[in-house]
């Protein structure tokens, strides 16, 4: 049989089945987070945020062109682009396992036998699929995220080194070293992740030059395989970007020269050393240097990708991230300067005290003619400070959340084994192991796991037998049976792969060994290496799917597991067929068939609908202030793609602290007129005014926005506070602020119809809610005061608090934007969604808003979810709003719009709640059968989730989830209430009747 031919088939068929697989499950259009960002980029050519991923806009650019002309068919083709790269992944990760497997069963000369290409090809299918279908792999392959790319670099790069290995021994093999190498550099413009898979490769070419090695040898090269991966992530990533820098620098301000001039010096020079060392190697016949010398040649034309980012900033497009147009822009790029640093291996913990500034760096930025001084970098000098520090942010959710989850007192100082049993058990158990689990163990439900507690865990919460018992689900509550991310594996993908590392460790121990190294260092090193806080904004599982593709690995060599350990009294032939098809049906096929239902996005269009509703409920010419990723992305896709409301300046305010997005934000983008900005350059340039904090003067009255402007961007002494170092910073005096109106300004522009003349107020007073002022606040007041409410003023209403800078009472609910708007405050409204306008929100829910099919969609992921609870509450306020002013027709439409668009599947306990309020509308609207129906409907899942932890409260003889308990007894009680208040009787006595026999299950656990 001709194994060359077959292999290369098999390799083909399965990517086949993933790519038929990812296409017929693809998100349609835009998807959540940074998707919208990456395929706007893509599009229009511009520069994404760091560190930057230029070879994936242009794949993606590529692919954008298949619309051909039809703007709205752009975002499904970059994400065919994802799902390609994806089942090019599955096919390079076949031929890996059939190499790895022929290389251990096949010794050298010996023929290559029917049973044994089909326990290799049985390895290859198993192993591939069954990554092909893992969770977290399957959800990056149907959006345009860089995570699939990435993958499939890791992928050629693996299977490369392999390919080398093979031919070691044959004339030109090195060109195989060659190809990893370029094909690596590449990767540095997909995502650095792939980086991690250096220690690997030399182990494979240490392992093939040296057949007998000691322990001792291996340290060495374990040590130097970091020492590399070092030199390539610091040394050619940045330091390369930093001595250029300095470079021009020096050839700018002390040469005279014009910018640039020092990076194509150092150019030169690079290039310069690199051609010498090359002709030396060849010359000298160093055959390991020579092999240096390439590898970074070729690592250095891959990274030279990000040209582009430079290039294209020199064009000063909309999203221009950084603004790496220069050589000290670049390099803060490249760094990831807007993160900041975090400490890895000795450092502070969060209540360390902080004694001392020093500092660390110095920061330029490009003037007229020379770059000019833009501050010091500083870190604080702490008095305490431990080895590990793992628990080292000093953000308030952040220490509550160390001192909850540890159980540490307010006096405790964490100890370098606090430090350890925290990495151990919640960042590499909970936010890593987690994970792991959930591709191939399996999966309770899509709620974010990142607290503890059942939610997003894999089968935690659920009783051992219900987790192993096939089908069984009668004791299990509607918030796991019903979602659709339940996905019960009942750990076999994880014992075949198990079985398979075992087989391989015996027969193989140096392949196995590099796979190991493989797992860890794509997998538990990633934590330790990013010492991750805690409360992320959302599941990090894509950051660690290089570990599970290693994993992988060894379920395709459970094939041979099985077949060796349990099928051993078979034939060959038998053996190789049963093991293949029990591990088939083990790990891929359950896998798909348990994953299919919760990764089909193919019909949900929910982020897509989301960005327009919140452009065209704007008016004309619309400023609207966004502050995270998904109100943020997918409307730069609207816009910047299928050109929705280009008149709206969408200002994005995590980003309004950097001067180069004030200096966008001061130009013409699409059809939208600059903003109203005064503010010049050189007042809110990088290093200056970047902070301004709160010093109260204890003014009683409210002082007019202008001239609390006017001080914080004054330059004279006396408007400045004059700090212990002699530097002179200016202050906040106070946080008593007011913006004086003219009623018929505000009537001219259209702000405020005719008709609510009476409601405007002289002037807006408010308390500003900050103790600090950053140049984006600053570059907001900076607005409010000059807009002269010719531009309509809108703020998300998915944006913390603080970003509303005390402003809350003059902003009014318009659906899922609130507008602000100079009327007199109404001091019977106590909050802030209750602040609704009526007559636009009215408009925006029954004739603009789409609702993204969340009704029928097959399913929902966590965000859309999340937005169905959202909606939900849109409609709640709408119709109490309309309700209160007695506008019943209106009520009933907007009752009938609801149960048209909102799913009657309960998708979280938030929606349960929102349904709710619902219901007490609907009996206010005397609607009492379809009221009726959602209290039983409610009252039963509350009721079933009740039941179940009254289960387990039995089972383990105490009160389990004492705080969930709580919660659904007194929602369910407030239920009983309802129906009480509407005179509903027969449906309230069966009501307090579940709630009576409930109470009587968990009294004998309850504390009280």
């Amino acid at each position: 049989m001709n194994y060359s031919r077959i292999n290369t088939i098999g390799g083909w068929l399965c990517f086949i089945v993933a790519a038929l697989t990812y296409i017929l499950t693809l998100d349609q259009s835009v998807s959540f987070w940074d998707c919208g960002e990456f395929i706007s980029s893509a599009f229009r050519m511009e520069v994404v945020h760091q560190p930057g991923a230029p070879i994936v806009s242009m794949i993606q650019r590529l692919f954008s062109a298949l619309a051909f002309g039809d703007k709205t068919k752009v975002a499904y083709f970059v994400n065919i682009s994802s799902a390609l790269a994806s089942a090019g992944t599955i096919i390079f990760l076949f031929w890996t396992i059939t190499a790895l497997a022929k290389k251990t069963v096949i010794k050298k000369g010996e023929e290559i036998t029917s049973q044994k290409i089909i326990g290799i090809m049985g390895a290859g299918f198993v192993g591939a699929l069954a990554y092909a279908f893992s969770d977290s792999f399957w959800f990056s392959a149907v959006e345009a995220e860089v995570y699939a790319m990435s993958s499939l670099c890791s992928a050629i790069v693996f299977w490369g080194i392999l390919k080398w290995e093979s031919q070691a021994d044959e004339p030109k093999s090195d060109r195989w070293l060659l190809f990893v190498a370029y094909i690596m550099g590449i990767s540095i413009g997909v995502h650095i992740l792939n980086l991690l898979t250096i220690p690997a490769l030399i182990f494979v070419y240490y392992f093939k030059k040296n057949p007998s090695p000691n322990w001792q040898s291996v340290l060495k090269v374990f040590l130097v395989s970091i020492a590399v991966l070092a030199v390539v992530q610091f040394g050619i990533i940045q330091y390369m970007v930093s001595f250029a820098a300095n470079f021009d620098y020096f050839f700018v301000n002390t040469m005279g020269l014009g910018f640039g001039t020092g990076v194509l010096f150092f150019a030169v020079l690079v290039i310069g050393g690199l051609v010498y060392g090359i002709r030396y190697s060849i010359l000298k016949n160093k055959r390991v240097l020579n092999l240096a010398m390439l590898f970074t040649v070729l690592l250095l034309f891959g990274y030279s990708s990000f040209a582009l980012l430079i290039i294209r900033a020199q064009a000063k497009p909309n999203l221009n991230n950084t603004d790496p147009e220069n050589a000290f822009n670049f390099l803060s790029y490249v760094n990831r300067s807007q993160y900041g640093d975090r400490p890895l291996l000795y450092g502070e913990n969060y209540n360390s005290e902080k004694i001392d500034i020093k500092e660390s760096g110095k920061l330029y930025r490009k003037g007229e003619t020379k770059y000019e001084s833009a501050g010091t970098k500083s870190d604080y000098v702490f008095g305490d400070k431990t080895l590990a520090p793992r628990m080292y942010s000093d953000k308030p959710e952040h220490i509550r959340f160390y001192k909850s989850y540890m159980g540490f007192d307010d006096e405790h100082r964490p100890t370098l084994m606090d430090n350890l049993k925290y990495m151990f058990s919640f960042q590499t158990g909970q936010m890593y192991m987690r994970y792991f689990m959930w591709n191939f163990v399996g999966r309770q439900d899509n709620e974010d796991g990142q607290f503890g507690g059942k939610d997003g865990n894999w089968l935690s919460g659920i009783e051992p037998l219900d987790a192993i018992r096939l089908g069984d689900q009668k004791n299990l509550p509607p918030s796991i049976v019903e979602n659709k991310a339940y996905n019960r594996f009942f750990f076999l993908p994880l014992i075949i792969g198990l079985i398979g590392a075992v087989w391989h460790f015996k027969r193989n121990q140096k392949d196995a060994g590099v796979i190991g190294l493989l797992f860890v260092f794509t997998g538990t090193a990633i934590v330790v290496y990013l010492n991750s806080v805690p409360i992320e904004p959302r599941e990090r599982d894509y950051a660690y799917v290089g570990s599970f593709y290693a994993f992988a690995i060894w379920i395709g060599l459970g094939v041979f597991g099985l077949k060796d350990f349990i099928f051993k009294k078979l034939t060959p032939v038998r053996a190789s067929i049963f093991a293949s098809i029990i591990a088939m049906f083990c790990a891929p096929i359950i896998m798909a068939n348990q994953g299919w239902d919760d990764h089909d996005r193919s019909d949900s269009h929910v982020a897509r609908d989301m960005s327009v509703n919140y452009l065209k409920s704007c008016a004309p010419n619309a400023i609207l202030f966004t502050y995270g990723d998904n109100d943020t992305y997918p409307v730069w896709y609207a816009q910047e793609v299928e050109n929705i409301r280009p008149d709206v300046r969408v200002v994005n305010l995590s980003l309004f602290t950097a001067d180069w997005y004030i200096d966008g934000m001061k130009r013409k983008q699409n059809q939208s007129a600059p903003l109203p900005l005064t503010i010049k350059r050189n007042q809110y340039v990088a290093g200056t005014r970047d902070i301004m904090y709160y010093q109260d003067y204890k003014i009683a009255r409210h002082i007019e926005l202008q001239e609390i402007l006017d001080v914080l961007l004054s330059d004279h002494d006396e408007d400045k506070v004059t700090m212990t170092d002699g530097s002179k910073y200016n202050v906040l005096p106070t946080k008593t602020l007011k913006l004086a109106v003219s009623p018929q300004q505000v009537l001219d522009t259209g702000t405020v119809p005719k008709e609510d003349a009476g409601k405007i107020a002289s002037s807006m007073e408010w308390t500003f809610n900050q103790n600090y002022v950053t140049k984006g606040t600053l570059a907001l007041f900076d607005i409010l005061v000059h807009n002269n409410w010719e531009r309509p003023i809108y703020f998300t209403g998915a944006m913390p608090d603080e970003q509303y800078v005390g402003l809350n009472k003059y902003l009014y609910v318009e659906g899922l934007n609130k507008r602000l708007l100079p009327l007199k405050p109404d001091t019977a409204i106590t909050q802030d969604y209750d602040r609704v306008n009526l007559k636009p929100m009215y408009n925006n829910m029954m004739n603009v808003y789409g609702f993204g099919n969340i009704k029928y969609a097959n399913h929902l992921d966590r965000q859309s979810a999340d937005d169905v609870t959202m909606f939900s509450n849109m409609f709640n306020g709408l119709l109490t709003g309309l309700i209160n002013e007695g506008k019943i027709t209106e009520s009933k439409k907007v009752a009938n719009k609801y149960f048209e668009v909102i799913p009657a599947k309960f998708y979280s306990m938030r929606q349960v709640m929102s349904t709710y309020y619902f219901t007490e509308n609907l009996y206010r609207l005397n609607d009492l059968n379809r009221a009726n129906a959602m209290i039983k409907k409610t009252a039963d899942y509350v009721g079933r989730e009740l039941t179940h932890l009254a289960d387990v409260s039995e089972s383990k003889n105490q009160l389990s989830s004492e705080q969930d308990v709580r919660f659904y007894l007194g929602y369910l009680g407030q239920m009983v209430k309802l129906t009480e208040v509407f005179k509903q009787a027969e449906l309230s006595k069966s009501l307090e009747k579940k709630y009576n026999d409930l109470i009587v299950r968990f009294t004998p656990f309850a504390a009280g």
